[in-house]
């Protein structure tokens, strides 16, 4: 079974009342009885694959600033098992429940507890874990929009229960995604053919935030078909933010992002900063401003609905249609590509078959 699918505009649309009915359903699901045997776990493993491991940025940091060990590895490096990780919980994201990876992670777990977050139920993953927490078999485009973001949502609610968090900071949530998406649209309208002409881009952030970085180097290859990468906003001063050059560099942060953002801009370099800080744009610079947040999770969401309207526009400046997927891998999938995806996502590559 898979969820309904839609277009990636249509999910653009439809995200804000989306992520608040999500928020409502897993809040739900999190007050009751669901959660109420892993609340004493003390080291949480977060395993996914793709999309999904990016999103996982997220509940690591939220762990982390309540003192709770949390790493996350891609499901792919656990698939014999958990030999070396010291750990008494995995966690594995897949929207799908199909994902062949992160399946046969939790099939070598052994005698250590299980946790699902997922959007598709039922689904193999629900069934192989000891808890499932639902996202409400959200519609999705096949380059995610929806997913993504309420997967987003989903583990920053279950961190916080993880972590004995007092509340969360999703209340409003629909409102400000609007207004990231007006900003982002009116920022990106005049640089959009300078940034289509880049051969490259180069995604960076630092901490929970590295979720929206993973997750726009993902979409640029998937949407505009832009090479791109995402790097530790430390890391990329050491030496990789050398190859700029023709290069669409999209920052993420109030910190030391600002002044990278500044460098790279006064260099001629195209740079796209998204901050909640007051910085003047410039030439080669623009600035999305977010609305002030509490917690990491609704900022990665805020950050994303910024990197989707990049990757629409981008899309249609490169002429390449948003759906118009190439491959179709039928080893990423538990019961291999559904053509109804495929088909939704890629028509003009399937009408001929």
């Amino acid at each position: 079974m898979s969820g309904t699918r839609i277009t990636f505009h249509t999910g653009q649309d439809q995200q804000p009342e989306a992520l608040a009915r999500v928020v409502d359903h897993v809040r739900a699901q999190l007050s009751g009885t669901a959660l109420a045997d892993l609340t004493s776990a003390r080291r949480p493993l977060f395993a996914g694959i793709g999309a999904s491991f990016a999103a996982l940025a997220v509940p690591v940091e939220v762990l982390r600033a309540h003192a709770v060990p949390a790493q996350r590895v891609l499901a792919s490096e656990i698939e014999d098992g958990l030999a070396g990780f010291d750990t008494d919980v995995l966690v594995g994201v897949s929207q799908s429940g199909r994902s062949s990876e992160t399946l046969a992670a939790f099939r070598a777990s052994g005698a250590v507890r299980t946790a699902a977050v997922l959007n598709v139920t039922p689904s193999p993953l629900a069934d192989l874990a000891d808890v499932a927490v639902d996202l409400g078999n959200e519609p999705d485009s096949y380059a995610s929009t929806i997913g993504f973001t309420a997967t987003v949502v989903a583990l920053d609610l279950v961190a916080g229960a993880l972590a004995g968090r007092a509340g969360d900071a999703w209340d409003g949530i629909a409102g400000r995604l609007r207004t990231v998406r007006e900003r982002a649209a009116a920022t990106i309208e005049p640089l959009r053919a300078r940034a289509a002409a880049c051969v490259a881009a180069d995604c960076v952030a630092s901490g929970a935030s590295r979720a929206s970085a993973e997750e726009a180097a993902l979409l640029l290859r998937e949407v505009p078909r832009v090479p791109a990468a995402a790097s530790a906003t430390r890391n990329y001063l050491h030496g990789e933010m050398e190859s700029a050059g023709n290069t669409l560099h999209l920052v993420f942060g109030d910190g030391r992002e600002i002044g990278l953002a500044r460098s790279l801009s006064d260099a001629g370099h195209l740079t796209l900063l998204v901050t909640t800080r007051d910085v003047e744009p410039g030439e080669h610079l623009g600035v999305v401003r977010l609305p002030d947040t509490e917690g990491p999770g609704p900022r990665v969401v805020l950050e994303t609905a910024v990197v989707q309207e990049l990757v629409q526009a981008l899309s249609a400046e490169r002429d390449v249609p948003v759906e118009a997927f190439v491959f179709a891998n039928d080893d990423t999938k538990e019961g291999g590509v559904d053509p109804g995806d495929f088909a939704i996502a890629s028509p003009e590559l399937t009408t001929g078959s």
